[in-house]
């Protein structure tokens, strides 16, 4: 029989423990390491000659090895948050001659993209039950995870499934949308499943703070910079966000001479507080949004082409309200209950004429003015069905609208624009394969898109 040296011989354990993927540690009874699998000790980003002879709780953030091996009783899938992620964590006693002298514990995954997509599923499924919703995700910055992104269209779909790709890496993301599609939202789930999840997410809205002010609320200023800096200095939203992602909202609107720092800071991976003699080291993801055509600005030389290409890694794009009205009665059903739950008003559905009513409308303010009508019409509504006569005033007026008072030129150039943007959509924006679909010339589809002003994705 193997005594408790041998059952806990490094070479032994590589031979069986090589051929599988699994992250493998055993403690002995008092929950000092004995052993480590390499593949652990990559994951963790530590070296086994450290580890070993350590207690597993100083390497092993949240482990319960040895409280296992304390007390002899198996614990099995667990979730366990480690690295920012959450993963499945086996642990079992060891027991030799009715004695427990140890615990072996392992944590579930094949590979670190494989682990990206599981640690991502794990996260979904646990905000669709309000997990994320809890004190510490409110301080660290994060509102929103993809349970708060409606939709089941086509384009909302990819986008989801997009997000879920992109999480995990560090690399920068542009999101582009008209006001009120929900880029923030998107932009808060890209944080939340990514591995910088336990640190801050901090939002910046770049046309919100004055020309004059803004350096020093993104980088800082150091004691005495200037009259009136408190003692101390300041630390701007950069280094708050160290660790973690910084969300640069309407980067568009941000003035050209901080284009020119926001560079150097993507560039270097550093900041210079304003009065600082020396920059600041920070890790930083940067996550931008924007409703402007950045590349008619850079045309105009409002932005900056080297910036533009450095934030613009990946791409989302969010499509407006109008072209997926199949999303809008789960939407306008999402704020029903949201509101009818913070009002204390029972409303049990909504009438199909609303829906109509709905679907036909253009929404300029996409989902934020989806949610304000939702909202104006549960205080309006004395009924358990909402009604069109519950509706703002603005939208019962569109309901009897005609066309009189547009021309024909316009009514045209909006449905040869609308048919277009969805047709370029159907073929992922192929432009040889939606200008055959359409019967048009590839010279003439490129013409019109420039006419449009129809952004690729």
């Amino acid at each position: 029989m193997l005594n408790a040296e041998e059952i806990f011989n490094t070479k032994l354990l590589d031979i069986l423990f090589a051929s599988t993927n699994y992250g493998t540690v055993i403690v002995n009874s008092s929950g000092i390491i004995q052993y480590m699998s390499n593949n652990y000790c990559k994951f963790l980003g530590v070296e086994r000659s450290e580890v070993i002879g350590k207690h597993v709780t100083d390497i092993i953030e949240n482990t319960r090895m040895h409280l296992v091996a304390r007390t002899g009783k198996s614990e099995m899938a667990d979730l366990q948050f480690l690295r920012g992620n959450f993963v499945i964590a086996n642990r079992l006693p060891i027991i030799l001659n009715n004695e427990i002298i140890g615990a072996i514990g392992y944590i579930i995954f094949r590979d670190i993209e494989d682990w990206n997509k599981t640690h991502i599923h794990i996260k979904e499924l646990l905000s669709k039950h309000n997990y994320f919703r809890n004190e510490q995700s409110i301080t660290k910055g994060v509102k929103y995870t993809l349970s708060n992104f409606i939709g089941e269209s086509l384009e909302i779909k990819k986008i989801k499934e997009k997000i879920k790709k992109i999480a995990s890496g560090d690399i920068s993301v542009l999101i582009r949308g008209e006001s009120g599609t929900g880029k923030e939202i998107v932009a808060h789930c890209i944080h939340q499943y990514s591995n910088r999840s336990d640190k801050p997410f901090i939002k910046v809205n770049c046309g919100a703070i004055p020309e004059q002010l803004i350096e020093s609320e993104l980088f800082g200023y150091a004691e005495g910079a200037f009259t009136g800096a408190k003692r101390g200095g300041k630390k701007g939203k950069f280094e708050l966000a160290d660790g973690g992602t910084i969300f640069l909202d309407e980067i568009g609107d941000m003035p050209l001479h901080m284009q020119v720092k926001l560079l150097r800071v993507l560039q270097e991976k550093e900041i210079e507080p304003v009065g600082a003699l020396h920059p600041k080291k920070v890790d930083v993801r940067v996550i931008a949004a924007t409703n402007c055509p950045l590349e008619k600005l850079i045309e105009k030389k409002q932005f900056r082409e080297d910036l533009y290409y450095r934030i613009n890694a990946i791409q989302i794009f969010i499509p407006p309200l109008r072209d997926r009205t199949e999303d809008i009665p789960l939407l306008a059903n999402y704020f029903l209950k949201k509101y009818t739950v913070r009002i204390g008003k029972r409303i049990t559905s909504i009438d199909s004429d609303v829906f109509s009513l709905l679907e036909k409308y253009d929404w300029p303010g996409n989902i934020r003015e989806l949610e304000n009508v939702i909202y104006a019409s549960v205080h309006l509504t004395n009924d358990e069905i909402l009604r069109i006569e519950a509706l703002p005033d603005y939208l019962k007026s569109f309901n009897n609208k005609k066309f009189d008072d547009k021309r024909l030129k316009d009514i045209v150039e909006e449905t040869e624009k609308r048919v277009i943007e969805k047709t370029l959509k159907k073929f992922n924006f192929d432009k040889k394969k939606a200008a055959k679909s359409l019967g048009l010339g590839i010279s003439t589809l490129y013409d019109k898109i420039k006419k449009y002003q129809i952004i690729d994705q």
